[in-house]
Formats: structure tokens, sequence, C-alpha cells
């Protein structure tokens, strides 16, 4: 089994940037959004994870950017975007920018009866991710509780979701390692694919992960392993395969 790979492109405030455990104002500013995803594009990836922190945070919208970058490089590359995905102008502006794949994220939590019709209406093309401290989902930004984790996989499965994006908040950003139990425990749970996010800090934990492709984690989400050098995508891609 091969473990698809999305190196992620955060964007605060028009620059790509990455936080520590999703905290806002925690940023490190890696410069432009378009020019990141060009390099992983280049490196040989299939998918980008393409994150709008400003409308997860509430802090306004780097839409037209986003928008920029799926239409610069949609034809090369996979594009799944993330962050402030609440309502239905929200995601038909990310489906119709040419998102290949949209995450729900807090509103997943705040709005189940949307969030049904939405996996009814689109598919596989939405993902819900699900931001965890623990068994608890951490919602909006990461600064509030959104509920136990197990009882809204139990909602969003009989609703037919098709994936979920699983974060250890505790992990993100860190360099620590996934929460390789955690990922096992919620791809044990459920039918749906599971992707990876947070805690990758070097080519082993990509192993690790891939260890998890028979209780169906298909994919890891790569952010600050990649900035800050830990590995090439180049190498990555080579142990994913």
């Amino acid at each position: 089994m091969s473990l698809t790979l999305l190196p992620a492109v955060d964007v605060r405030d028009g620059k790509a940037v990455r936080l520590r455990q999703g905290e806002s104002g925690s940023e490190t500013d890696y410069g432009s959004p378009l020019e990141a995803a060009r390099t992983w594009v280049e490196a040989g990836a299939e998918w980008i994870h393409l994150v709008d922190l400003d409308a997860a945070f509430g802090t306004g919208d780097n839409r037209a950017q986003l928008k920029e970058i799926v239409r610069e490089l949609g034809r090369e590359v996979n594009i799944e975007m993330s962050g402030g995905v609440r309502d239905d102008a929200s995601l038909d502006a990310a489906l119709e920018a040419g998102a290949a794949r949209v995450n729900i994220g807090t509103a997943a939590l705040e709005n189940p009866e949307w969030t049904r019709e939405v996996i009814a209406r689109c598919g596989d093309k939405v993902a819900v991710g699900l931001d965890v401290r623990g068994h608890t989902l951490a919602a909006r930004g990461w600064t509030r509780e959104g509920g136990d984790l197990f009882e809204t996989m139990k909602m969003l499965d009989d609703a037919g979701c098709s994936r979920y994006v699983v974060t250890d908040v505790a992990k993100d950003g860190m360099m620590s390692g996934p929460n390789l139990a955690l990922l096992k425990e919620v791809a044990e749970r459920t039918n749906a694919k599971v992707t990876a996010s947070g805690g990758i800090a070097k080519l082993d934990d990509l192993k690790a992960i891939k260890e998890l492709a028979q209780y169906g984690v298909d994919s890891a989400i790569l952010g600050k392993s990649l900035y800050a050098r830990a590995f090439s995508l180049e190498e990555a891609l080579v142990v994913a395969k």
C-alpha cells in the first residue's frame, strides 16, 4: 500500500505560514503561498493541502489568493482546501475555485444538519477535519471544545462521511511524532478513509503511519517537517510509495 502525501500550505495575511499547536500568533512566515505550493508540485506532490487560516480563525479570508493557486496549479495537482468552510457560500466558493476536495472543520460540530446535507450532496469531494485533544474535539480555530470524538464520528458515519482528517492538536507543528494510537483507534471505528495530520518529524514517522494502511489510514499531511527541512518531499515520497 502506498501512502498519499499532502504538503500543506497555510495562508495568513496573504503569506505562507506555519503555526505551533494551531495557535494564532505563533506563526513563522514562509513567503508567497503560490511559490510554496509550486515548490511542492515541482518536487512531485500529487496533492496540496491548502489552508485559509484567516477564515479558520474568523479574521478575514484569503479566498482570492487560494483561488489563484488553484488556477495556476490545479491542472498539475489535486488541491484539498481547508479553513473556515462552514456554510454553502464558503463551500461553493472552494468547489468553484477548482478544489478536488474540501475539508469541513468546526462547522461539522456546530451545524450537524448542514454537514449531513453537504455529505449527501458532495460525497467524497468533502472530508471532515477532526481536531482532537485526548478524545475531545477542539472547535473553531482550536479555541473551544466541541464534544466527544466518537459520538461525533458515529453521527458523521451515519451521514455517510467518506474521509476524516485527524489532527492531534497537541502534536501539530511540534515535530514530536504523530499520535499513532489515536489514528489507529479512529480508523478501526469507521469505514471512512483517514488522513493523518500533525506531528510528523522524520521519515520513520511516515513508515509507522504506512503500517496503519490495513485499518484505512491512506494519506498524511506534511507541514512543519518540510518547512524545517527535516527531510525533503522527494525523500518522503520514496518512503510513501
